[in-house]
């Protein structure tokens, strides 16, 4: 089996009775034993789940203090043979002062114990009566002063922690250890931790830790619960971490609030799992968190180990740091079971984020070309009009742009040029949206242009290949170009980021403009986009009866094409471009996973079985997966010499910013491993 960089996490939410450590030892046992079932390599409980979070004075009692002890070497016992890491709440005692820790526990040992280092004296339980700080343990004197001595356990640095003998086990207690599950490196903060300003949490991520455990006993107040999603989503975003959080739930005292259990889990700020609050049942949240992708973007970002003014990097900052090996990960078998959504169209924005994103990277593009425009003078903008996705989006963004500017549409020039294989439809929509948009509107034929220039280099007609296709698109580029000489315009390319990533242009055609205004926006956007400015109020008039909103509609359903081979007897499309380079949805799906995260073909074949299960089959996808790196890296010659055009989105194809790569670079190598 293979883990495609993948590791499967939990959040448990036990039901506890106050000061009852029996109840709660055994109800920690039920959810490790339902975690290991479930294959689940690390799962994290609750801020003291062992006595329950709400004891009070209760915390001050030996008798509570032992049998919390004791409750831990239990557990601990009852994880010999099982492969899952568990990380527990509970008390410790340690040279006459009482710490509020975490154990990490798997295969019959205590690893280690965190203590919490923000100790909260403001709240409902005023944690200072009973417990101290961690920060204890990050003084020099900690250890009596004395350096750890080389134990095994690889100290990357001179370190103080406290050596401590604890349920019958000798291990380590500091805030800053990072425990290793095969390559995957984990620490733990503990709840009022991440409310502070500088959280633990930031120094664990610099110092490696891709995964933060958060136990944690926050109580429910209105609005308390979107506070607490948004400061767990920044810190998993600004840390690139997955970031666990688990929250004390039923059971604990209601005396004077109430714990709801809030558990989540968030991945690189994107939430991929929560539990369901106010539950009176002990459960499982669930989820498979891609390590593999964290690490690509801490690489990728080279601000990520940040550099402080006196020379220091933040690890080095943060203290002292131990590593812990716990053993190799768990052999999940992802295949037959996925806690993740796998989202298939990654590029287009949710449906309750669907306007707000589309205006937004409207606004993008309009901005990008109004100030182009002004930039270089030029009072026109010239735009081949097909009637297709493409073409109607650049013409809507020129739009906005001139109504942005005060600058009346009419500079506005779209031409239409019918060429060998322009269907009705298309011409059609052409030219009812540029009348209703209420532009100027040039109609010129390249037929007669390009059949005399088949004459000149003696080419039959007959033979529709590569050269009777890109003689067409040649001179419709040149057209615009003249037209734009003519009016001391600018072209405006219409060409998009999936076309740009195939290859799918031809060079020096419609691979040219004057600034492409779509560059960076992908096939399966620009139909989003144009759905959705279909609902806005562009002030256009109508056309045969037809009015703006009708005239986009019909564009976004009409078959993707180049339109450079003869219609069919019926005049309908019949050069399809999904049918010869592949559905633009799987291209962008792989182009997303392959740009972003660097993912392998073969893994970024088993997140294409999941997102579009009942869609493709394997065979269909693989087939367009090859066809998608064959292209890719064959084209990246028109890549190299492309137009300037905004980026809008995380993916940008431009060689001066975001992907520089070598022509001539071979696709073997990703082609083999996907075989």
């Amino acid at each position: 089996m293979k883990n495609y960089g993948f590791i499967r996490v939990a959040a448990a939410t036990p039901t506890v009775k106050v000061a009852d450590v029996s109840f709660n030892t055994a109800g920690i046992k039920d959810l490790i034993d339902k975690a290991e079932t479930m294959e689940v390599a690390l799962v994290v409980f609750p801020e003291l789940c062992v006595t329950g979070y709400t004891c009070a004075d209760l915390f001050g009692s030996a008798a509570l203090a032992e049998a919390a002890e004791k409750a831990v070497a239990s557990i601990r016992d009852f994880t010999r043979g099982k492969h899952v890491t568990a990380v527990v709440g509970t008390p410790v005692r340690f040279r006459d002062r009482l710490y509020n820790c975490a154990a990490v526990i798997r295969n019959g040992q205590i690893n280690g114990l965190v203590p919490k280092i923000s100790i909260p004296s403001y709240n409902e339980y005023y944690e200072t009566r009973w417990f101290s700080s961690g920060a204890d343990f990050l003084s020099p004197t900690a250890n009596g002063g004395a350096p750890l001595k080389d134990d095994g356990r690889d100290f990357f640095k001179v370190a103080f922690p406290g050596e401590i003998t604890f349920a019958g086990h000798r291990c380590t207690i500091s805030p800053n250890l990072l425990f290793c599950i095969g390559e995957t490196a984990f620490a733990v903060e503990i709840c009022e931790d991440l409310w502070s300003p500088l959280p633990p949490s930031t120094f664990h991520a610099v110092a490696g830790a891709r995964i933060i455990a958060n136990l944690s006993a926050s109580n429910e107040t209105v609005q308390k619960h979107s506070y607490r999603h948004g400061m767990v989503r920044e810190q998993s975003a600004k840390t690139l971490s997955a970031y666990i959080y688990s929250s004390a739930g039923y059971g604990e005292s209601t005396q004077d609030a109430v714990f709801a259990g809030a558990s989540m889990i968030y991945e690189d700020g994107c939430l991929l799992a929560e539990g369901e609050r106010f539950r009176m049942e002990a459960s499982l949240t669930v989820a498979d968190v891609d390590v593999e992708k964290l690490e690509v973007l801490r690489r990728k970002q080279s601000s990520f180990n940040y550099v402080t003014p006196d020379g220091k990097t933040a690890a080095s900052c943060s203290g002292l740091y131990g590593r812990i090996p716990l053993g190799d990960a768990v052999n999940t078998d992802f295949e037959k079971s996925f806690f993740r959504h796998v989202e298939a169209h990654p590029f287009i924005p949710s449906d309750g984020e669907s306007a707000a994103r589309c205006r937004e990277i409207l606004d993008i593009q309009v901005l990008a070309l109004a100030t182009r425009l002004k930039h270089v003078g030029a009072r026109a903008a010239v735009i081949g009009i097909s009637g297709g996705l493409d073409s109607t989006l650049a013409l809507l963004v020129s739009v906005m742009a001139f109504d942005r500017l005060g600058w009346p549409r009419k500079g506005i020039i779209g031409v239409t040029m019918p060429g060998l294989g322009t269907s009705s439809r298309t011409r059609t929509n052409a030219d009812d949206l540029m009348e209703a948009l209420g532009i100027s509107a040039r109609a010129i034929s390249v037929v007669p242009a390009v059949e005399q220039h088949f004459k000149d280099i003696g080419h039959d007609p007959k033979v529709m290949d590569s050269t009777y296709e890109n003689a067409q698109a040649r001179e419709r580029t040149q057209i615009l170009m003249d037209i734009a000489n003519q009016c001391g315009g600018l072209v405006v390319g219409t060409g998009d980021l999936s076309e740009m990533a195939l290859g799918w242009c031809t060079y020096n055609g419609d691979h040219m403009s004057m600034y492409g205004v779509n560059a960076s926006v992908p096939k399966t956007l620009v139909k989003s986009i144009c759905r959705e400015v279909a609902g806005m109020d562009l002030q256009g008039g109508s056309f045969g009866g037809r009015s703006v909103k009708d005239i986009l509609l019909d564009i976004v359903d009409t078959p993707i094409s180049p339109e450079l081979t003869p219609a069919d007897k019926s005049g309908k499309i019949a050069q399809l471009t999904e049918e010869l380079v592949g559905p633009y949805e799987l291209h962008d799906f792989f182009l997303y996973h392959f740009f972003r995260f660097g993912a392998t073909p073969s893994k970024i074949l088993f997140l294409a079985g999941k997102a579009f299960a009942g869609s493709y089959d394997e065979e269909t996808v693989k087939h367009w997966l090859k066809v998608f790196f064959k292209r890719f890296f064959t084209q990246q010659f028109k890549r190299s010499c492309v137009p300037d055009g905004p980026k809008v989105g995380s993916v940008s194809l431009s060689p001066r910013g975001d992907w520089r790569m070598p022509s001539d670079a071979s696709s073997a190598l990703f082609l083999s491993e996907l075989d």
